[in-house]
């Protein structure tokens, strides 16, 4: 019988053991995607406590708990941070098969230094070692990206935002001081795609003030996100990001639809869609011409208990992975893309994994422009994040595509505490390199699986992005 999460955890050859402690376990961490709060990174936030840095925020832990029958007051309620933190420690003891008690024994691991499982009778000991730790500079956010040796972090921004916190940290005016991390924005644009939402007529109202331009056609969207894109740049922008449900098909006039929707009427599922589909179509000209990449984060279906999202609104585990049909509309907006201007790099990401085929497929029909990898079949990502399917993400990609043009793993996480996951990723990515090896499917020549290790881990990302 193994050890519980040892030093060789998930490493099941020799092979993926070497591949991972020399060549995987030390690479730095670009963290290309993610939801951190950038005031928090300037202000070089202390946490006060387990609670608040481990379950304010993160619907993946709240979902569970619901599942256990907590009440919601200890989960997003008014409990006490201890209660609260005892309701987890009696959640995460019965979480057996979930990447969560992974997780959050890693970050007990490699942030606090303990390494007996969290259940109830253990939760007073690890309470009071972890809150005494988490008082200490070494626990700060500064020091919490030292310690992970975190080369970037590329946040979620949108479009209006000042972006006054990034500004600060690079030129080191902000409190946190002098950070050794790039912290960079990446633009998200959905308020300004998103005809059919309730906001998206005020939406519009700011982005003109921001932008410093009149909006009254589709076209004076895509210049104001221009403008703000620019901007974006000039603070250290990388990549954009958008949400969709499915790839959206122009069948309708874009322009009919935006007087429509700015007029107050309710839009046909149709007239939105051609509206989204028209201004995709131009902001991928515009991020190619800029040289950001795109991110695609398809197959989410949001806010499914109408009761608890007027409660207590988006983001708090009420989500799910969407079954729309993804092969012909993926392949339609593509092609539509290539047509105006050409892709740029783009990552494409599903929450379903039926579309795995699809996407891995899809994307060599339009790779070249000198870039390797220039379209990604992004990271296993949120309900996909865990070991299975990763694994699958990654061996869809190997088979279909090249694994080792793959820009690698992202927290897309709210936590400080979630970069143990990088390590989480790259035991994985060892153990099946280290599997093929050992089974005669790929030469034991160390130095280039070394290459393709540290190239996936980070490299790859540097160089994409940069």
């Amino acid at each position: 019988m193994k050890k519980f999460m040892d030093e060789d955890f998930l490493l099941e050859t020799q092979t993926a053991k070497d591949l991972f402690h020399k060549s995987a376990a030390d690479m730095p961490i670009w963290d290309y995607h993610c939801h951190l709060i950038p005031s928090q990174i300037a202000e070089n936030k202390k946490f006060p406590d387990l609670t608040d840095v481990w379950l304010g925020g993160d619907h993946y832990k709240w979902r569970q708990m619901r599942t256990f029958g907590i009440e919601e007051k200890y989960i997003t309620g008014d409990a006490a941070p201890y209660d609260k933190f005892l309701a987890w420690a009696s959640t995460i003891e019965n979480l057996i098969g979930n990447p969560l008690y992974h997780w959050t024994h890693l970050e007990l691991q490699r942030y606090f230094g303990i390494y007996e499982p969290l259940t109830v009778k253990t939760a007073p000991e690890i309470w009071k070692k972890a809150n005494a730790m988490l008082a200490t500079d070494d626990l700060s956010v500064k020091g919490i990206l030292n310690k992970f040796n975190v080369y970037a972090v590329g946040t979620t921004d949108d479009p209006i935002d000042t972006l006054e916190y990034h500004a600060a940290i690079a030129a080191g005016t902000a409190p946190i001081g002098k950070l050794g991390t790039k912290v960079v924005p990446s633009f998200r644009p959905d308020k300004a795609i998103h005809v059919d939402a309730p906001i998206f007529t005020d939406y519009i109202k700011k982005l003109e003030k921001a932008a410093g331009i009149s909006i009254n056609t589709p076209d004076d969207v895509l210049t104001a996100l221009s403008n703000r894109l620019d901007f974006f740049i000039k603070n250290g922008c990388r990549a954009t990001d958008h949400a969709l449900e499915y790839p959206p098909l122009q069948t309708t006039d874009p322009a009919a639809a935006f007087k429509k929707a700015m007029d107050g009427e309710k839009l046909t599922q149709a007239e939105a869609d051609s509206y989204k589909a028209y201004i995709l179509r131009g902001l991928s000209a515009i991020y190619r011409e800029k040289n950001v990449a795109m991110q695609l984060h398809l197959a989410a279906i949001r806010n499914n208990n109408p009761a608890m999202m007027r409660k207590l609104g988006p983001d708090t585990g009420f989500d799910a992975s969407h079954d729309h049909e993804m092969s012909a509309p993926l392949s339609s907006m593509l092609g539509n893309m290539e047509e105006n201007g050409g892709l740029p790099k783009t990552i494409i990401y599903s929450l379903n994994p039926k579309d795995y085929y699809a996407i891995g497929t899809l994307i060599g029909c339009f790779q070249g422009s000198g870039i390797k990898g220039k379209i990604q079949f992004g990271s296993a990502w949120w309900f996909c994040d865990h070991k299975d399917g990763m694994e699958e993400q990654m061996k869809v990609l190997g088979n279909l595509g090249m694994l080792s043009c793959f820009i690698g793993m992202l927290t897309d996480s709210r936590s400080f505490l979630s970069y143990p996951r990088h390590e989480y990723f790259r035991r994985i990515l060892c153990n099946i390199l280290g599997n093929w090896v050992e089974g005669g499917m790929f030469p034991a020549d160390m130095e280039k699986l070394s290459e393709i290790v540290k190239n996936i881990s980070f490299d790859n990302a540097k160089r994409y992005f940069e």
